[in-house]
């Protein structure tokens, strides 16, 4: 299967660049540019991308908000961000809004082609653990759901098994399947069963996602909140 990609950044040199690279993966296809939020919004409901590769900052509409609107629009698209920091507010920013995982500008070609291969299988590049020092060194962001959002998170919470529950609270924790199989004595296979049955409950995409739905409902709390 190919991959289809819309390039989202305000540098033309560094679309070209990207899109030489992307250019020699037989199961990469750059399908469409973007030179600001707005343009990249109106090209992935043309285009539909599997992945879109995002700048965080760009005029007239910035990365994060085109991320929001375009995943609001399209839940099947998987937005890679582009930062030149690994763990700043853009990228926490970034993250809530819906992005799959964020790589540095300057990352290596072979790290730029293997995140793009990532997300479009479903999975997310950040791992739990970045996504858990990003939420405890910018909790005072985080917006906690109001009484409708408390209650339908309550509600599927719920529907989860306790040993879901488990996982979800190990998953929030930044461990990975094997170490999970280890803790709770299973294998990792009925690990990533728990994992795929708890996403589909709560309505998440990846474990990025869990990560920051835990925080957000008190599963579990930043590192000296109050």
């Amino acid at each position: 299967m190919t991959i289809r990609v819309l390039l989202a950044d305000d540098q033309e040199l560094l679309r070209l660049g990207f899109r030489m690279i992307l250019n020699e993966e037989p199961d990469i296809e750059v399908v469409g540019e973007a030179g600001d939020g707005e343009e990249a919004i109106a090209a992935a409901a043309k285009y539909d991308p599997d992945v879109v590769l995002m700048d965080i900052r760009m005029p007239v509409i910035d990365g994060i908000e085109a991320t929001r609107r375009i995943v609001s629009d399209n839940a099947a698209v998987r937005v890679l961000v582009l930062t030149t920091f690994d763990l700043d507010a853009y990228a926490f920013g970034a993250l809530r809004a819906g992005a799959s995982g964020f790589l540095l500008k300057d990352v290596p070609p072979s790290e730029l082609v293997a995140g793009i291969r990532i997300v479009a299988s479903g999975d997310a590049v950040v791992s739990p653990r970045i996504t858990r020092r990003l939420l405890e060194e910018h909790a005072h962001l985080l917006e906690l759901p109001g009484d409708d959002g408390g209650a339908k998170a309550c509600a599927a919470m719920s529907t989860l098994t306790d040993r879901e529950q488990e996982v979800l609270e190990a998953v929030a924790e930044g461990l990975s399947n094997a170490e999970i199989a280890q803790r709770l004595f299973v294998s990792e296979a009925t690990v990533k069963s728990h994992v795929g049955r708890m996403l589909g409950k709560l309505g998440l995409r990846d474990r990025v996602q869990a990560v920051v739905f835990a925080f957000q409902n008190g599963i579990v709390r930043p590192d000296g909140a109050r």
